[in-house]
């Protein structure tokens, strides 16, 4: 028997696309499989890890737990979409290499995602407020220490520089929150 399959149109880093998928299709997999941006990692498949984490309409949303068909009409930012289109890095990518926030590097994508949604509502968080932003996100190499020094340093430079290089905040979402 085949499996039924949807033509469905995603808004994915400032970009319109066209995907058929099976309408069991995982926007993690869509993503990486479907329009190649495989940037956004998949660990635990069960949204626990946080590293397939992006933004849906500027919001961080697990990408293993959500249907393709479901972001339809959304507007999704990956990390290959958070710098600027001449290269110069988001805020929060570049407070990650600043204080050196990662390491093996699976984890990050996840991190940058949750972190630029975290700063743009909480432009100066406490050291407790970074470290519960990331708290539900898991990574086995750094300890955290230097991925909390990352978020404080991310809300400084977007305090500096108050609008996004990608856009991916509520105007360029349509507006919506």
């Amino acid at each position: 028997m085949t499996e039924e399959t949807h033509e469905i149109r995603l808004h994915v880093n400032g970009v319109p696309h066209t995907a058929v998928v099976p309408a069991r299709r995982l926007l993690s997999d869509c993503l990486r499989h479907d329009l190649g941006l495989t940037g956004t990692h998949v660990g635990c498949e069960h949204g626990v890890c946080g590293a397939c984490t992006v933004r849906l309409d500027g919001r961080p949303v697990r990408s293993c737990l959500m249907f393709a068909v479901g972001a339809q009409g959304h507007h999704i930012t990956t990390v290959e979409g958070m710098a600027a289109a001449d290269g110069t890095p988001h805020p929060v990518q570049r407070a990650f290499r600043e204080c050196h926030g990662l390491q093996c590097g699976f984890c990050t994508p996840g991190f940058l995602a949750v972190v630029a949604a975290f700063v743009e509502e909480n432009p100066d968080p406490t050291e407790e407020q970074a470290r519960e932003a990331v708290g539900g996100n898991l990574c086995r190499c750094t300890g955290y220490q230097n991925i909390v020094r990352s978020v404080l340093r991310a809300a400084e430079l977007a305090r500096e520089h108050p609008d996004p290089p990608d856009g991916s905040g509520a105007a360029a979402a349509g507006g919506r929150p």
